[in-house]
């Protein structure tokens, strides 16, 4: 009798917890290195830090972190659809094409794999911010211009708010780059997530 009065409890129990966590809405960030904390505890991340921050102003997301080190537009344009149905983000932040860049994939193809990502997170309701990198300018002032151009055009298109360079205040400066020049260092995470939030913030409070 004992265990089935338990058995009762559990099962009117259970649904109503994972109906309470469900009702969190999400936060999804799909990046590369530069998201997935690469080279240090994902905890000091500015990823990581956002989510603290969160807390911090008593907003309750579920932040989740999708980024993954070396991630093109390609593969984040097949891993989306998944993570969409999976989720049901609110918010999606895009932070790719580093490596787009970096690898020489076709503009053309880098704009239409963010731009098939952003209809693709708008179609399943969440609302997309749109971050920004620079590529090295050894690749060349046309490239370069061109590549940094893509983001601007995608958010006039879209409509979107636009973190034009996660970078910023950290690529250039003293003890903010890790020894291969590319990745930030831990140091250079509150900075990066300040350049987010300056944009981020104010979409959350409207």
């Amino acid at each position: 009798m004992r265990s089935r009065l338990l058995l009762i409890v559990l099962l009117f129990l259970t649904p109503v917890t994972a109906s309470v966590a469900d009702e969190r809405p999400t936060l999804l960030v799909i990046g590369d290195s530069l998201s997935a904390a690469y080279g240090m505890p994902t905890d000091q991340g500015w990823v990581a830090l956002l989510e603290s921050r969160l807390v911090e102003q008593g907003r309750d997301f579920r932040v989740l972190n999708a980024s993954i080190s070396g991630e093109t537009t390609r593969g984040g344009l097949t891993r989306l659809p998944r993570l969409l149905e999976r989720h049901e983000p609110e918010w999606v932040i895009l932070s790719l094409g580093g490596n787009d860049g970096l690898r020489r994939i076709p503009l053309e193809e880098m704009s239409r794999n963010l731009r098939e990502m952003i209809d693709l997170s708008q179609d399943a309701g969440a609302q997309v911010l749109l971050v920004g990198i620079q590529v090295p300018p050894n690749l060349g002032r046309h490239f370069t211009e061109r590549f940094h151009r893509i983001y601007h055009d995608l958010a006039a298109e879209h409509d979107l708010p636009l973190v034009p360079f996660l970078l910023e205040g950290v690529a250039l400066e003293e003890g903010m780059m890790q020894s291969d020049g590319i990745h930030p260092t831990a140091s250079a995470q509150p900075v990066m997530l300040d350049t987010v939030w300056k944009v981020l913030g104010p979409e959350l409070d409207g």
